[in-house]
């Protein structure tokens, strides 16, 4: 890009702080509606509750700030680049976006949307679609390069269905080819597709895989969204309530840059609330399998016992790791669980404050936004170092921490 193009972009981060969702907007609409079939690769639940709108708005936004030094987005774009990965997204579609994002921009700025403007944008898309394209295609490659690897959708057969609780149940998934199943880092997830009949469409959703890796089959504990007929909880509904052992999904390659640290020996604290336990279940698998002498924190926070998935493989597995303590954190604590190591409320690290901060540790942090926000700030208040802290939003990228 040249200098006056980069100046013409950083001029639009104003319009982008007031109308950027108003634009990305504009922008999904547009393409769904003279590209329909990536309906498929979408969301639809994330674009009728607006989280999609969002995250998009303030990833252009980010761009835009940072026109002058893009490495600095490395670590989003990582992120990005795995998402798009477990969705099959391929290069043709960056040319798909790009046509509609600019055409968008022009229909949404209007006469402010000046030729030069239109062509630094369309530069500066470029250059980030060539940067996400080839993120991407090592990303393919790697999969690929695995034994039991592949990249695409692959079909998976449901062999045994576990209730873990009366909301979460864990969906163990071997290859209907009878191949292997390529390793993958603990914390990681894959995308599972299904064809939902009152869309009319395939719907991918990720769900980050629940146990450590073992070659053979992968792990899945989902959530049902009690009472929700709304695109977000569709797929998740129908695992619970349709999906049968014996019955076929497809899956795309373990992807995810939200894995834990193993090549370290320093001590790991694994911070979760509800079924957001389930990549920090996996490092915690993985850590006791490989006879890691590393100490390990387990902070949970769940409403009450009832809903609390996995209480007692956990207590199995740290059984089998000396350096490890529990925390457990319920809404409402019943009399009989009024025992050392559990406490009545949310989870409140303050409440820990010796026990979890350890020397060298890495804090990993996994729940919904306003408990990951929490815990962070509750974290670096207590000295911790944003470096040590890492975390996993489900569902569109929207936090800032």
């Amino acid at each position: 890009m040249t200098p006056n193009q980069k100046a013409l972009v950083t001029a639009t981060v104003s319009t982008l702080k007031a109308h950027g969702v108003a634009l990305t907007t504009h922008f999904y609409r547009r393409m769904f509606e003279h590209n329909p079939e990536l309906k498929n690769a979408f969301n639809m639940g994330n674009q009728q509750n607006g989280k999609q709108q969002m995250a998009l708005a303030l990833a252009v936004l980010a761009y835009a700030e940072n026109i002058e030094n893009p490495s600095v987005l490395v670590q989003a774009l990582t992120k990005i680049g795995h998402k798009h990965v477990s969705l099959d997204i391929r290069p043709e579609h960056y040319a798909i976006v790009g046509r509609h994002l600019l055409a968008s921009i022009g229909e949404v700025l209007g006469e402010a949307a000046t030729p030069e403007l239109l062509e630094a944008w369309a530069t500066a898309y470029g250059e980030l679609a060539t940067l996400m394209s080839g993120l991407e295609s090592g990303l393919y490659q790697n999969a690929v390069n695995q034994e039991g690897g592949w990249t695409g959708w692959r079909p998976f057969t449901v062999q045994q269905k576990v209730v873990e609780s009366t909301e979460i149940t864990s969906f163990y998934l071997y290859p209907t080819d009878g191949g292997k199943v390529a390793d993958y880092l603990p914390g990681q997830y894959v995308s599972v597709r299904l064809f939902l009949p009152e869309l009319n469409l395939f719907q991918p959703r990720q769900y980050s895989l629940s146990s450590a890796p073992n070659g053979e089959y992968y792990r899945i504990s989902v959530k049902k969204e009690v009472g929700s007929q709304h695109p977000s909880g569709l797929i998740s509904n129908r695992l619970h309530d349709f999906v049968e052992e014996g019955n076929i999904v497809e899956l795309a390659a373990p992807a995810g840059d939200f894995t834990l640290k193993t090549a370290k020996q320093t001590p790991v604290v694994l911070v979760s609330g509800g079924v957001g336990q389930t990549p920090l279940l996996s490092m915690l698998d993985y850590l006791v399998d490989s006879g890691s002498s590393r100490e390990v924190v387990w902070v949970h926070g769940s409403r009450n016992a009832q809903v609390h998935a996995f209480r007692e493989p956990v207590a199995q597995l740290a059984a089998r790791q000396a350096n490890m303590q529990q925390h457990i954190f319920y809404d409402t604590l019943a009399p009989s669980l009024e025992i050392e190591g559990h406490y009545a409320g949310i989870v409140d690290l303050q409440k820990l404050n010796v026990g979890t901060l350890l020397p060298e540790a890495d804090y990993y942090v996994c729940g919904p936004a306003p408990f990951i926000r929490k815990q962070v700030q509750d974290l670096t208040a207590m000295g911790v170092s944003p470096t040590a802290i890492h975390f996993e939003e489900f569902g569109p990228a929207t936090l800032t921490l």
